[in-house]
């Protein structure tokens, strides 16, 4: 990790269903905070001031909502650990709808939405060959668009969405199990399983995405995902193509 990218000292920890969990009131990145801490750790804060998305979006982290990085172990093969961003969507997804949003969805490769509103969104960061860190931003009791005004069409907070959503720490305690279950999944190598449960959790239709790196833009049906998690779009020809989540840098859909 650059040594330029500034991490909070220590904080006490405690344990937390098996994880130990550290919490801050204000952080840059919780996974930044989370990046030398050994599997199983947790950061929470309640404040994140450069939060990220995918492609190093940045994600507005304002008090009232749920900003946590997870550590997970991943040793040896490699290949079912590629599913592990999939994985930790399905696990969030999960956790939503026990809370009575049958509604909520997920966005290739694991937004979770609303309608067309995000609720969530995960980043996987590999800091080590045999641990990765999950971060997790839930909108809860935060207000978003009065950090960026462009967002009022574009998030949603659960509590936009029940008449009392949990707390942040209470959500924590619901996430933190889902995550070690889908891990557990992985470590059994039963990708298959996941990808049958993730089936559940998109919105086929038309979809328009511009890959990384270049101007090109696809637009085709999305298939689902293959049992590397990759997308599958099938072209105006029939013929499906299947990218993985860093050949494409926007996926767009078409309603």
């Amino acid at each position: 990790m650059p040594s330029s990218l500034a991490v909070p000292p220590p904080s006490a920890a405690r344990a937390l269903d098996g994880w130990t969990l550290h919490e801050w009131d204000e952080v840059s990145s919780t996974n930044l905070a989370a990046a030398a801490l050994p599997p199983w750790s947790a950061v929470r804060a309640e404040v994140q001031r450069a939060g990220r998305g995918r492609q190093g979006r940045p994600w507005v982290s304002d008090r009232g909502g749920l900003w946590f990085s997870a550590v997970l172990p991943t040793p040896g093969n490699t290949a079912p650990w590629a599913l592990l961003p999939l994985a930790a969507g399905w696990a969030v997804l999960s956790a939503v709808r026990e809370l009575g949003l049958s509604t909520a969805r997920l966005r290739w490769p694991n937004d979770i939405l609303v309608d067309r509103r995000k609720l969530a969104g995960i980043l996987v960061d590999k800091f080590s060959s045999d641990a990765a860190v999950v971060g997790i931003g839930l909108n809860v009791f935060n207000h978003p668009a009065a950090a960026d005004p462009a967002l009022a069409d574009q998030a949603i907070c659960l509590a936009d969405l029940l008449p009392a959503p949990p707390p942040p720490s209470d959500l924590l305690a619901l996430l933190l199990p889902a995550l070690a279950r889908e891990h557990q999944r992985l470590e059994a190598d039963d990708a298959a399983a996941l990808c049958r449960c993730l089936q559940d959790g998109w919105r086929p239709g038309r979809v328009q995405l511009t890959l990384t790196g270049s101007r090109e833009i696809f637009a085709g049906f999305f298939e689902g995902v293959d049992a590397l998690g990759h997308l599958l779009l099938r072209g105006p020809t029939g013929t499906i193509r299947s990218l993985s989540p860093h050949q494409v840098d926007l996926l767009r859909e078409i309603f």
